[in-house]
């Protein structure tokens, strides 16, 4: 197993990629961070919707974002557990006068660190 210190420094900068990705709009950014068949889940309200990677990032680009209607960068890390080349991120996500918390499975592919999984919940 990889230096731990190593691998989180590694999965933070996928992080803030991620972050600055959603916070910009910056959908290149945003799928650099993604494995390419990552599924997005979502728990808005109590009701449960899939998305690929792809319908996710098409929602991202049509719509204004977060920098664009002036929002304060509040987006943070909560947690992170490392086992091998495995990964589980606890994010929360606080846009559009919502804060969302996002748990993101990472894994290792080709020498990257890539998210793989996203399962999202707004809760206010």
């Amino acid at each position: 197993m990889e230096n731990f210190g190593t691998n989180a420094a590694l999965i933070t900068a996928v992080l803030m990629n991620y972050f600055n990705g959603i916070y910009t709009g910056d959908v290149p950014l945003l799928r650099s961070v993604f494995h390419q068949e990552a599924i997005v889940g979502f728990d808005i309200n109590g009701e449960t919707h899939f998305k690929t990677v792809n319908q996710y990032l098409e929602g991202v680009k049509n719509r204004k974002s977060p920098q664009e209607l002036g929002e304060e960068f509040k987006m943070k890390i909560l947690s992170l557990e490392i086992i091998n080349n495995t990964a589980v991120a606890k994010v929360q996500v606080p846009i559009f006068e919502y804060n969302y918390y996002d748990l993101l499975s990472l894994i290792v592919v080709d020498g990257k660190w890539v998210i793989s999984n996203k399962l999202a919940t707004k809760v206010n």
